[in-house]
């Protein structure tokens, strides 16, 4: 690509990932998933509220009000609704490693679509990045034994919340173009604060009073605001960028989150999360290079 901001920009949406994925299994027990979902939202739209204030308003066509909202439904709502989901049935290693299949799935319904075709770089990069994520999270991705909940439940909602962003992620980039990355992540979050609305209600969120101790609210809150700021530039990157590199990105997330004790918690430095970074940096390189070849 010649311009490399939206790679940084799906960069930074990696890494903020994996810190609300950190923040999210700290506070999940608390919150019901769609619960926290409408909460992270909610935040996250507020925060973009004085932005969008500021900017020129681009009015969206009545026809296109529908896919954006069904987008943000999906993207917003659907996603996280079942991401939380399986933190409640599984360890938080073995759900990062499955929703890190979100690359690889976005590769091939983009070729199954015409919209990307399969080169050798993409198909070795996703590979290689999927495998620095299996090594950052070590073996407990695959032999950690859930305390409660059902592990196929867990696995089913984790690969599910993968496919739901894949298909989104493919399908955003003439709407960014046509009204603007912010724009587009506004109205696609406000749709989805309503739809989590509904089931956050069902949870009885809005019946009983939430005992949050300081700490979830603060999770909470810290959830909320970088949400906002990381999926405007995941809308962006999307974009303005192959749908295909953007989610490799994602797969910083994990090892953000693994080496997250190492930072906050003073945790020795894990080097199965280092060797991890190792690969998923070198499957980005791979995949951004300019390969023509189909594979």
């Amino acid at each position: 690509m010649s311009r490399p901001g939206p790679l940084w920009a799906a960069a930074g949406t990696g890494i903020q990932v994996g810190a609300a994925m950190v923040a999210t299994r700290y506070v999940v027990d608390a919150a019901g998933p769609g619960s926290l979902g409408f909460l992270r939202y909610l935040v996250g739209l507020i925060c973009l509220l004085p932005v969008l204030w500021l900017r020129p308003w681009r009015r969206i066509a009545t026809r296109d009000l529908l896919p954006i909202g069904l987008l943000g439904i999906g993207q917003f709502a659907a996603l996280m609704v079942l991401l939380n989901y399986s933190l409640l049935h599984i360890p938080a290693a073995r759900a990062s490693l499955l929703f890190s299949t979100f690359p690889l799935m976005t590769m091939i319904l983009s070729a199954l679509l015409g919209r990307e075709r399969f080169t050798t770089a993409r198909v070795g990069g996703s590979l290689l990045t999927f495998a620095g994520v299996a090594i950052a999270l070590g073996g407990a991705a695959m032999t950690a034994r859930p305390e409660h909940g059902s592990v196929w439940l867990g696995s089913l909602s984790a690969l599910g919340a993968a496919l739901c962003g894949a298909t989104c992620s493919i399908f955003y980039a003439p709407y960014v173009v046509r009204y603007s990355a912010l724009h587009v992540t506004s109205f696609a979050m406000f749709v989805a604060v309503l739809a989590l609305a509904g089931i956050a209600g069902a949870e009885g969120l809005f019946t009983t009073r939430p005992s949050f101790t300081i700490g979830e609210i603060a999770s909470i809150m810290f959830i909320g605001l970088s949400s906002g700021a990381g999926f405007f530039l995941w809308v962006y990157a999307l974009g303005n960028a192959p749908p295909t590199l953007v989610t490799l990105f994602l797969g910083l997330g994990p090892v953000t989150a693994a080496l997250g004790g190492t930072a906050l918690l003073g945790e020795p430095i894990p080097v199965a999360a280092l060797v991890g970074l190792a690969c998923v940096l070198a499957g980005l390189w791979w995949a951004l290079k300019p390969d023509q070849k189909p594979a």
